[in-house]
C-alpha cells in the first residue's frame, strides 16, 4: 500500500490539535477507485437507523466488510497504515477484535436529514480508542464539525468544518474530539469509511453490554449483536 503523505508532515500537527488530524490525498488512486466500488456493492447491506434528536442514516457493519470488500479489509490490516498511525499518535496501536462491529464499517448519508449530533467516539475498551475517518463519495454539503480542546479548560474550543473527499483521511483520539455531522441535503451523498484501532483489545463486561446495546441500536442492528457474539 502506498501512501501520498509523509509521517513527519502529520504528526507536529496532530499534537497541535489535541490529538486530531486531517490529510487530504491520502489514498492512492487505484485503492480509492477499489474501496468506492465495493462500498458501492455493499449498498443493499446498509442498516437504516434513527435516533431521535441525535443521529439519522445508514451503516455497514465490519463482519460484511470483512466478508465481501477484501481491498478496504486490506487497508484496515495494512501493516504499513498501523505503523504510520502509531508513529503519529505514539502509541502501539491494536487492531480491534473480529467481534466489534465498528473495527472497519461503512457510513452512508444518502436520505435528506442524514446527520449524528455531537459525540465523543469514548472507547469502551480498556485503553484507547482510536477514529480513523476516510472519504469515499462526498456529493454533498453535509460537513463534518469537529470542536478541538472541548475537554481542555486550558484553552478555548475551536471549531472546524471538514470536506471528506474522496480519499481524505481523519484521525483522532476519540474520547478528545467533540464532533458531528451536519444533516444532508436533498438528493446529496455521502459515504464514509471509519476505521477504529485500541491501544488494548480487552474490553469489561459491562462495557461490552453498552457497546453491544449501542452498536445494536444506533448503528448495524439486533442482527449484529448475535454475530458480534459468535465471534
Amino acid at each position: 500500500m502506498n501512501f501520498d503523505i509523509q509521517v513527519e508532515s502529520g504528526a507536529p500537527k496532530y499534537w497541535q490539535q489535541n490529538e486530531f488530524l486531517v490529510l487530504d490525498h491520502f489514498i492512492d488512486a487505484a485503492t480509492l477507485e477499489s474501496m468506492i466500488s465495493e462500498a458501492n456493492n455493499l449498498r443493499t447491506k446498509i442498516n437504516r437507523n434513527y435516533v431521535p434528536g441525535q443521529k439519522k442514516g445508514g451503516s455497514v457493519s465490519s463482519f460484511e466488510v470483512a466478508e465481501h470488500a477484501p481491498v478496504t479489509s486490506a487497508l484496515y490490516n495494512s501493516p504499513e497504515l498501523i505503523t504510520l498511525l502509531s508513529t503519529i499518535t505514539r502509541e502501539k496501536l491494536l487492531v480491534c477484535p473480529a467481534s466489534d462491529p465498528h473495527r472497519s464499517a461503512l457510513y452512508y448519508y444518502t436520505e435528506q436529514g442524514d446527520h449524528i449530533g455531537y459525540h465523543f467516539d469514548t472507547s469502551f475498551y480498556k485503553g484507547k480508542r482510536y477514529t480513523v475517518l476516510i472519504g469515499l463519495v462526498e456529493r454533498s454539503t453535509s460537513r463534518l464539525v469537529c470542536q478541538l480542546y472541548k475537554n481542555d479548560r486550558t484553552r478555548e474550543t475551536e471549531e472546524l468544518r471538514v470536506a471528506t473527499t474522496p480519499g481524505t483521511m481523519v484521525i483522532f483520539n476519540g474520547d478528545k474530539l467533540w464532533h458531528s455531522v451536519t444533516p444532508l441535503g436533498a438528493g446529496e451523498e455521502r459515504i464514509v469509511l471509519t476505521l477504529q484501532y485500541v491501544t488494548d483489545q480487552r474490553m469489561g463486561a459491562v462495557q461490552r453490554i453498552a457497546s453491544d446495546v449501542k452498536d445494536a441500536v444506533a448503528y448495524f442492528g439486533i442482527k449484529s449483536l448475535f454475530r458480534s457474539r459468535r465471534g
